[in-house]
Parts: structure tokens; C-alpha cells; sequence
């Protein structure tokens, strides 16, 4: 996934906007982005704060990598067990 060229703050300043009542399209248009972004991120982030922001990161990418390991390992259980039925 690309990575996006807004900050954080960047992001919760446009959000902001949108919560003070500026239209959604003004918005998208000063900031460059497409509508689809602007409520995607609203979805995501609506209502927190930058460093809040960059402790869902971190969690995600923490939680990716959790994935990662279980499914390898899950993986590796299964392959043990063929071996242990094919003896017996």
C-alpha cells in the first residue's frame, strides 16, 4: 500500500473542517483528495487526535505482524502433525 503524503495532523485538521461545517467538496477540493478518501478517513479516524492517530497505526501494524506469526506457525503445527500420522 502506498503511503500517504498527508500527516497525521494533516488528516485531523481536514476531518476538523468537515466537523465545523464546511462542505465536504470545498474540503476535498482544497486539499486534493478525493471524496472517497475523505470519508474513508473519517470512517477511520473520525474524532481522534494525531497521536491517537499514530497509535492505531502502530497497533495495526503490531496486529499484521501477530496475524503473520500465527498463521506461520499454525502452518507448521499442521506439517508436524502430517509427519506424526504418517509414523503411526
Amino acid at each position: 500500500m502506498k503511503a500517504s503524503k498527508f500527516s497525521d495532523a494533516q488528516k485531523a485538521f481536514i476531518l476538523m473542517q468537515g466537523a465545523d461545517g464546511v462542505l465536504v467538496a470545498d474540503i476535498c477540493r482544497k486539499a486534493g483528495i478525493s471524496q472517497t478518501t475523505y470519508f474513508n478517513w473519517k470512517k477511520k479516524y473520525d474524532g481522534m487526535t494525531p497521536p491517537e492517530m499514530r497509535r492505531l497505526k502502530q497497533l495495526e501494524d503490531k496486529n499484521a505482524k501477530l496475524k503473520k506469526i500465527v498463521a506461520d506457525l499454525s502452518l507448521d503445527r499442521e506439517m508436524l502433525q502430517d509427519v506424526i500420522r504418517r509414523k503411526l
